[in-house]
Order: structure tokens, then sequence, then C-alpha cells
């Protein structure tokens, strides 16, 4: 519910108890925290395990509602460096660049769909090196104002979106 409400609190975006829609999103116990990017027709699944937390489950939320990953965008090279040789054999796919529109919104190394420094790290070294001191790079605490952007601009903001 906390993380529904992350979502909600700056957005237009809203959730209800399933009634008897055809098309809804399922929370439900996994091995850890996951979701599909975008919604596809019937039920949406979006995976939550006990270390799961706000945060991470808001995270979740946004690539349920269509959003990848900030650290994947195309022109994440002017902004940060993937070593690909510290990352966790067969999650390199988690790094791979994907094409998308950034809506001229700048890139945001805090953003709650980016990734922190050693995510997925195979050896405890960075998989993801910032061009710049960023300070909360990969948090899980808030949705950022580039990310409250993006959802305003997507869903159209100026109308409700009740998922």
């Amino acid at each position: 519910m906390a993380a529904m409400a992350m979502v909600s609190e700056h957005t237009c975006i809203t959730f209800h108890r399933r009634n008897s829609e055809s098309n809804y999103v399922l929370f439900r116990p996994g091995k850890g925290c996951a979701s599909n990017v975008g919604f596809f027709k019937g039920k949406q699944s979006v995976y939550v395990a006990p270390p799961c937390k706000v945060g991470n489950i808001a995270h979740e939320i946004l690539h349920t509602l269509g959003f990848e990953h900030e650290h994947t965008r195309l022109d994440r090279d002017g902004f940060i460096e993937i070593i690909k040789s510290n990352i966790i054999k067969g999650n390199e796919n988690n790094f791979q660049k994907i094409g998308g529109r950034t809506f001229d919104i700048p890139y945001d190394y805090t953003s709650i769909l980016h990734y922190g420094r050693t995510f997925f790290t195979s050896n405890g070294k960075p998989t993801i090196i910032p061009k710049k001191n960023v300070k909360d790079m990969g948090q899980r605490r808030r949705l950022t104002e580039t990310d409250i952007q993006k959802i305003i601009h997507v869903y159209n903001c100026g109308t409700c979106n009740d998922v």
C-alpha cells in the first residue's frame, strides 16, 4: 500500500482493489522483487519477497507502468560506465541499452529506476561507475522529480488514470 501511495502522491496514477476487471495488477509472493516492463492484457504480476522494501516495490510498479531502468537509456554512456566483468554471469541483460523515449528529460542518477554502483556484482566491485560525483545512485526511498515528470508525461496527467 505504501509503494502504491508513493507512486500516487505526486502523479495522477491511482490504485483500487480489484472488482471484476479483466486487466489488473496482482501482487504475489516471489523470490525477489520483479515485474515485467509494460502492461499486458489480463493479469500482470508484481512479485514481492519479504526483503522487498517500499521503494523496491514502487520501482517494480513503475516497470508495470511501462518504464525501463534509467541506466539502460541509449544516451547513458555520457553519464555512466558499465563494468561488464563485474556483473554476475547471466545478469548482463539487466545492463543492456534499450531504445525508448526520454522526453528530453535529463539523465537521472538518483532515479528510483537506476541501479546502484554494485547491483548484480559478482565480486563486490562496481558494476556501474558514474562519470561525476553522485550521491544516492540506486536509492529506493522516493520517486525523483524526473521519475514524476516521466509518469506525468506518459500518462497525460491532466486526467486521472486508475490502475
